[in-house]
């Protein structure tokens, strides 16, 4: 196999030079550059990762935590990190928590022992993991939802003025006893998109929390709909819940919007094909993960800069089912 001796003499310069190629120093001369990396391409040169990792005391993998990889929500996510990784030098290796602080824990203890270059996470909403990432030396950016008790890089939409928006809508719409069905206490998008909705809200609130999985929404949905007083409307703060709810409303037989007005919080790709078709809040997914990968890159690059804060706008899609007959 070549060495990386072979691509200095093709290259015709030194092995150093190489070397600082390989690891991604911009001070090489740029016609340097292209001979070190078309004499790489001539030999079919690949770096022992195994010895350049011990050199380094870390690797080239990103641990990329996310909290349910059933959620199309995440795919464009992921996509925009995965983008931006493989150009600054690095590689990804997923992990599903499952909306499981045990298995989140889990998963954040093997990025660190496994010395990963860094992490980014969505949350589940688990103290111990974000302690045991906040107590490490390793790079960590949170995208989607806040790390619990840590100030770290963070990339989110503005979820309460999102929920805020939603909620106006439908009473603009003239739905008047309007419900709520969110996530988990302690989730970042779950508590600010129920504040959100409350802070729109002139009555008391009507809210349900649950756990951001379709059934979760399903039985939510049910819950409501037995109320003595059932709402008229119903803002849901996922896709997945949002797609437990319409189904339960399908199953009872209850119009949309005429009987139940619904905005969910995330674009669903189906959401302007099923009728009627759904209103909702969507984010910017890709932009998401990219400006969190961004963040990891900077963060590795300068390791002591004060952690940074990016907050993305949500934008309302208003569609059938939040349009009273």
């Amino acid at each position: 196999m070549p060495t990386i001796y072979d691509v200095a003499r093709v290259a015709g310069v030194s092995a150093a030079t190489v070397s600082r190629v390989l690891n991604g120093q911009r001070t090489v001369d740029p016609d340097m550059v292209a001979r070190v990396l078309t004499a790489v391409r001539e030999l079919g040169y690949r770096p022992n990762a195994v010895a350049r990792n011990l050199r380094r005391s870390r690797t080239t993998l990103w641990a990329v935590i996310i909290s349910d990889i059933g959620n199309p929500f995440f795919t464009s996510m992921v996509r925009g990190i995965e983008d931006v990784a493989q150009q600054a030098g690095y590689s990804v290796v997923l992990c599903n928590s499952d909306e499981d602080p045990d298995k989140e824990e889990t998963y954040v203890a093997a990025a660190l022992s496994e010395q990963m270059a860094g992490v980014i996470i969505s949350s589940s909403g688990s103290v111990k993991a974000a302690r045991s990432l906040l107590d490490s030396p390793v790079p960590v950016v949170a995208v989607d939802r806040e790390l619990p008790r840590g100030e770290v890089d963070t990339v989110v939409v503005d979820n309460e003025a999102g929920a805020r928006t939603a909620t106006e809508h439908l009473l603009a719409a003239g739905y008047r006893r309007i419900a709520c069905i969110t996530g988990p206490e302690g989730v970042s998008t779950a508590d600010h998109r129920l504040a959100g909705y409350a802070a729109a809200l002139p009555a008391e609130p009507l809210v349900i929390r649950t756990d951001f999985r379709e059934q979760g929404g399903y039985d939510a949905m049910a819950a409501l709909l037995s109320a003595a007083e059932r709402p008229d409307a119903v803002f849901v703060a996922n896709n997945l819940m949002t797609v437990g709810a319409l189904r339960c409303l399908a199953d009872r037989g209850v119009d949309v919007p005429g009987e139940m007005g619904l905005v969910g919080f995330d674009e669903i790709p189906w959401a302007d094909l099923v009728r009627p078709s759904l209103t909702t809040v969507a984010q910017p997914t890709y932009e998401l993960g990219r400006m969190a990968a961004r963040l990891l890159v900077d963060r590795i690059a300068t390791p002591a800069a004060k952690p940074a804060t990016v907050v993305l706008p949500a934008e309302l899609r208003p569609r059938q089912s939040s349009t009273r007959p």
